[in-house]
Parts: structure tokens; sequence; C-alpha cells
């Protein structure tokens, strides 16, 4: 089975949590532990995982993006992650026995190998290394989660916005000609909850950045013409506003990000 993993490697770069499962493992082990599996293919929108849900398996995700969300009982949503080639979805539920604690949801077609959370702990009793692995990327996740929650706790709401789209750009850009263009569609309810914003709070930050040239929104996609302002935001102090670019910007919004 050709998995589309080899190009992720530990010295890719970036923050260690964001080196997928499969790229921690020998090649040996991660062909070993695909093998026990079934390929599953999943459309835009569909869900592979639902929260609160009994487990039964852990995925595998071999090419495609997701989504991991989370539903607290007044009804907010918080996205949590995105999660792609290489990455190991349900596996906290499956080693628990426990519900899922979340909603994982292709943002566009997702191929994944599904394995039943009994051939996973075997295998892991069977591999050192590979349960090493899963808790070196479980202890990675953790402490960028705790890196940003303190990060965030300085911030202004704007200040958090910025440094979220900033994110987004350098792992989820793509360069055009126009600016850079985010290739996970995101809506601002998905945004809001990143930030513990509300959703119209997000709507008026939106509609400042867009009045200050800085990006331009159509339904569920953005695109990034100024990420300078983005980073100038992101290190101003709170009371700070958006600040205007050098020479005329056209004021006349485009469509608001449409869920």
């Amino acid at each position: 089975m050709t998995t589309g993993i080899s190009a992720y490697t530990p010295d890719d770069g970036g923050l260690d949590d964001q080196v997928p499962f499969l790229a921690r493992l020998e090649g040996e082990d991660r062909s070993a532990l695909l093998a026990l599996g079934r390929a599953l293919d999943f459309t835009p929108r569909m869900v592979l995982v639902r929260q609160h849900e009994p487990s039964a398996h852990v995925l595998f995700l071999l090419y495609g993006w997701t989504k991991v969300t989370a539903s607290a009982a007044n009804g907010y949503e918080a996205l949590l992650a995105l999660r792609g080639p290489g990455d190991i979805v349900g596996e906290s539920a499956a080693l628990t026995g426990r519900p899922r604690s979340a909603t994982v949801t292709a943002l566009e077609p997702v191929r994944a190998v599904a394995v039943e959370r009994g051939q996973f702990k075997g295998f892991l009793n069977r591999s050192p290394a590979a349960s090493f692995a899963l808790l070196g990327l479980t202890t990675d996740r953790t402490r960028a989660a705790d890196r940003r929650r303190l990060e965030f706790a300085s911030m202004s709401v704007r200040e958090r916005f910025a440094v979220l789209l900033l994110d987004l750009t350098r792992t989820h850009g793509r360069r055009t000609p126009d600016g850079i263009e985010l290739a996970v569609p995101l809506s601002k309810q998905e945004l809001a909850g990143s930030v513990g914003a509300s959703r119209e709070m997000v709507q008026r930050l939106l509609k400042e950045l867009r009045d200050k040239g800085a990006v331009v929104t159509g339904r569920r996609a953005m695109l990034i013409m100024r990420p300078d302002i983005l980073r100038r935001i992101a290190a101003a102090g709170p009371t700070a506003g958006i600040p205007s670019p050098p020479g005329p910007v056209d004021d006349s919004p485009p469509g608001p990000v449409d869920d």
C-alpha cells in the first residue's frame, strides 16, 4: 500500500507537534500497522468520527485534511486542530475506552486506514518503539497546547485572531498572484472557536481587515493580501487598532465568509 507519508520526516522543521505519527515510525512498523486495517474514503464534509460516540477503531490519515471540533453543552463549537497526511485520529478514545471527545470532519477528499482498537493496542504491546512514538506525539501536542494557551492569555481577541490567520497562512497557505490563499475552508464559527471569541466578534474583525485591504473573503475562502498587517496586529498592544496600509485602498468589502 502506498501511503504518501515518506515526505514527512522529523527533520521537516516547525513545531514538534506538527510531525505526524506515521512519520515517527520506522518503515517496517508503519507498514505492519497499516496492514492491520482497511482503507476508507471520505468526501468533503463527511464525518470520520463523531463526538460522544463509542470508540471502535483508530484512523490513520493517508491524504487529505480534516478539522477536529468539539461542542459544549450550550452549543458553542471550537476548532481544536487540523489533521492531515500521516496523522492519527481517535487514539485517545481507543486507548481509554471512553467516548470520542471530538468530531473529525473531512475538509477535502480524504483517505484513511481504519484499525480496530484491539488490534491497535496489540500492535503497541508488540512494538515498544511505536508506543514511545505515540507517547512522544501526545506529549508534543500537550506542550504545544499549553504554550498556545499561555500566549493567548496575554493577548486581546484581535491579536489572537491575527496570530491564528498567520499560523494558517504558514501551515495551509497557497501562494497565488493575488496573495496567499488559505487552503482549508473554515466557517466564522470555527475561526471564533479557535480564539475563544464569538462569531459576531470574528465577523467584525474580518470586516476591519477587509476595510484595510489585509484580507479578501468569500464563501468558506480567504485570501491574505497583507500578512505584514497581521504581523503588526499580533505584536501590538491589546488596545491597538488595525493599521492602515500606505496608499489608497478600495474600502468596499467583498462578501463575508459564509458558514
